[in-house]
């Protein structure tokens, strides 16, 4: 091909896509304001409104109180719009900092899920920023993170974390493989390295490395290794967040060193694997011990980052709450309902007979867990927020607004929760003076609902909230209504729209309806 068809046709690529972005968005603007808002900052503050929220080419140049709720507004005295600028009323509305999505997977190939239908629902659910712990690829990923810093694709700024060890030639045995491994990694641009656990000695040299190089860090401390080095041998070594819990309740033995494992145990069965897991907090220190204390004084001393993923592990406490959600039916692609049915193959998949004693266990090691990470966030610890959706019927963009509903099941305030979404994310990616609050200085990325979120966090939901009218009629309230990213505003309904039509043109070219576990129709 010349170079004269070539531009032709990167020229014809370029409006046909952007032409499709256009469907569910406008902008960006020389200037954009969002008028008569109530705001809720981020960082912990009540909400305060309505104010004018003024944007210049995606940074926020001022904030302005413009008001009292139930009084007319004085126009003669508001921010004035200049020209070619766009004027958005949210008189009645809510704003929020976009939301930080610290543990999303962009799809996968054994779910079926695509990036474009990842994006949207979690755009659709105000999620503008998601670190990827780990996917398909640093290449891909990182060809992702410039497309969305393009703004050529409907996506969440992204952080693409490397899986320790990911792309080597041969696995990393020793200390200076991995020294070099993580310097690699680094090269190629990726943002951070996820760990699942290794040897004692190349967990300290791997993260040493990182930490010199600046990068960020997150682990799964699978229990291959966790008996070795839980989560305080990382803190200490610079690791700087964990995800989930496991390596926590290990940490806080006091008469073992090793989980209580069953003798005909096998971690390559995912009943065993998730059923034990159900009993490891009872197997840790009591709350408040002096053991309990020392550990979680410590982390909180090395500024460490907690990135609990309640969610992701809620169907192990009531399974049929999890399989039953709504969402289903309408979003979710008939191969990723697939691949979260009973399997001794698909990895979450662990409904081999999953039971009443189980989930009774769960229910037990959630309130150890909540009593934990509630209480580290009472002593100035940080805790994030992170779906790692895709499995375990955690739907993406869903998932994420769950994840917040348990936060405050835990005990966290409403303000808290959406602190530990927006300021706390950005804090632990080291971005807090770009995104995670809304300031002056700072992008415009932000949620918009015409709901109070925090009366409940329902209304975050894309299906919105059930409530009776005064007139005895039924409605959904709430349902994130713009998503904006850069500056960009995203139509949320619009996006969830697009969702629905491709999970029908799945379930079409398939003949395919939702059936239950074991049932035939």
């Amino acid at each position: 091909m010349n170079t004269k068809k070539y531009l032709f046709w990167a020229f014809v690529f370029c409006i046909s896509f952007q032409s499709y972005t256009q469907q569910f968005s406008e902008g960006p603007f020389s200037q954009l304001i969002i008028r008569g808002v109530t705001l809720i900052n981020g960082n912990g503050a009540p909400p305060r409104g309505p104010v004018d929220i003024i944007v210049e080419k995606n940074v926020i140049k001022d904030i302005v109180v413009v008001g009292y709720p139930g009084v007319p507004i004085d126009n003669s005295k508001r921010p004035a719009l200049t020209s070619g600028g766009k004027e958005l009323n949210a008189e009645g509305m809510y704003l929020l900092p976009g939301f930080v999505d610290m543990h999303g997977h962009i799809g996968g190939v054994a779910q079926g899920a695509d990036s474009d239908y990842v994006f949207k629902l979690w755009m659709a659910h105000g999620v503008t920023t998601v670190r990827e712990p780990s996917g398909r690829g640093i290449d891909w990923t990182l060809d992702l993170k410039r497309k969305s810093l393009k703004n050529e694709i409907v996506a969440p700024r992204i952080y693409a974390y490397t899986g320790f060890g990911q792309g080597s030639k041969q696995p990393i045995s020793n200390s200076e493989m991995a020294r070099n491994w993580v310097r690699e990694n680094a090269k190629k641009g990726a943002d951070g390295v996820k760990f699942f656990g290794a040897a004692p000695e190349i967990m300290s040299a791997a993260l040493d490395e990182n930490k010199k190089l600046g990068l960020g860090s997150a682990c799964h401390h699978a229990q291959t290794d966790v008996a070795r080095w839980n989560v305080l041998h990382s803190a200490r070594a610079g690791l700087t967040s964990m995800e989930h819990w496991y390596g926590l309740p290990e940490a806080l033995f006091e008469d073992k060193t090793v989980q209580h494992y069953p003798l005909d145990y096998n971690y390559q069965n995912e009943q065993h694997r998730f059923e034990e897991a159900g009993r490891l907090w009872k197997q840790a220190a009591k709350p408040y011990s002096e053991h309990w204390n020392k550990v979680m004084n410590e982390l909180i001393a090395l500024d460490f980052t907690l990135d609990p993923t309640f969610n992701i592990y809620e169907a192990s406490r009531d399974l049929q709450r999890a399989r039953r959600a709504e969402w289903h039916e309408t979003y979710t692609l008939p191969s990723l309902w697939r691949f979260y049915q009973p399997s001794k193959i698909s990895h979450g998949s662990y409904w081999h007979d999953w039971g009443t004693e189980q989930e009774v266990a769960w229910r037990e090691n959630y309130r150890l867990w909540m009593t934990f990470i509630n209480e580290y966030k009472n002593r100035g610890g940080r805790v994030t927020v992170g779906s790692d959706s895709g499995f375990i019927f955690q739907l993406y963009g869903f998932a994420y607004v769950r994840e917040l509903e348990l936060l405050r099941e835990a005990g966290f305030h409403p303000l808290e929760i959406i602190r530990s979404a927006t300021l706390n994310g950005a804090e632990a990616l080291g971005v807090s003076d770009k995104i995670g609050s809304v300031e002056v200085g700072k992008l415009a990325d932000f949620v918009l609902v015409e709901e109070n979120p925090l009366k409940n966090l329902k209304v975050l939901y894309g299906t919105g909230a059930i409530r009776l009218t005064k007139d005895n009629k039924v409605i959904r309230a709430g349902g994130v209504k713009y998503t904006i990213k850069d500056g960009i505003i995203y139509d949320a309904k619009a996006l969830l729209q697009d969702v629905k039509r491709m999970v029908d043109e799945a379930k079409k070219k398939e003949d395919f309806s939702i059936v239950q576990p074991g049932m035939k129709e």
